[in-house]
């Protein structure tokens, strides 16, 4: 998926996880396979390319396919699957995969997992007695910096994503008009219960811009957000500071 993805596991029966974190980075391989779209004879890149039907690839492209309409259709286009005319589910496959292996990982009796696919972080359990876990948000306009600290405290399962131009430049594109897109937006983290969501609606939430992104992330149901402007404004959801220490 052109990133890392870092496991911190705690808890449970040594061999289980072991067998467990051995399987679900397997699994993450056999994904970059099915999705990646720099691999010529990829599932999603003979889809693109017609050689293959949805009902001949692999169930999980049909799947990610559904979310990625989902995903579209509740950004109001903001969000898409395609990328300069071309079948691209990148933008929601990481987010699903990482939440997946974590989910995985969740379930072999372990007390708490955190996955990390390329700074993307989702986390369930805790990672010792009253201890949550915590994820710090980079601060794109001052490197080596955070602007701000994510605590999943009173929940067993949370996620972070940030979308924006720091780290890979301008990669964002605008749907509707397939180019760049223009924004005033450095940065979108988005804080929810699960990876797939939070991936797909910070990069939705960058191409918009901060001041339609605020209003429309403020009504998504346990969505919560940080936004920072290339002027180094900073907003937020209403709710953010409740997850925030």
């Amino acid at each position: 998926m052109g990133t890392v993805f870092s496991f911190d596991v705690r808890g449970g029966d040594p061999d289980a996880v072991r067998r467990t974190l051995a399987e679900a980075v397997a699994e993450l391989h056999r994904v970059d396979e099915v999705f990646s779209t720099y691999r010529e004879h990829s599932q999603i890149s003979r889809l693109a390319r017609g050689e293959l039907a949805v009902e001949e690839c692999d169930p999980e492209v049909a799947e990610v396919l559904a979310l990625g309409a989902e995903a579209e259709r509740r950004s109001e286009g903001w969000f898409s699957v395609r990328y300069e005319g071309r079948l691209d589910p990148t933008g929601i496959v990481k987010g699903w995969a990482c939440e997946r292996a974590a989910r995985a990982l969740a379930a072999a009796g372990t007390t708490g997992v955190s996955v990390n696919g390329g700074g993307d972080v989702q986390v369930f359990g805790v990672p010792g007695q009253q201890r949550p876990w915590r994820v710090g948000i980079s601060d794109p306009l001052r490197p080596g910096a955070l602007a701000a600290v994510v605590s999943a405290a009173g929940t067993d399962r949370l996620a972070v994503a940030t979308s924006g131009t720091a780290e890979r430049g301008a990669h964002i594109v605008d749907p509707r008009t397939t180019r760049s897109a223009v924004t005033d937006l450095v940065a979108v983290t988005v804080v929810s219960p699960g990876l797939t969501w939070a991936d797909a609606w910070a990069t939705a939430a960058f191409a918009m811009g901060s001041r339609q992104a605020l209003a429309w992330l403020e009504d998504l149901p346990e969505t919560e957000a940080l936004l920072i402007t290339a002027g180094n404004e900073v907003r937020a959801t209403s709710g953010l500071a409740s997850r925030l220490g």
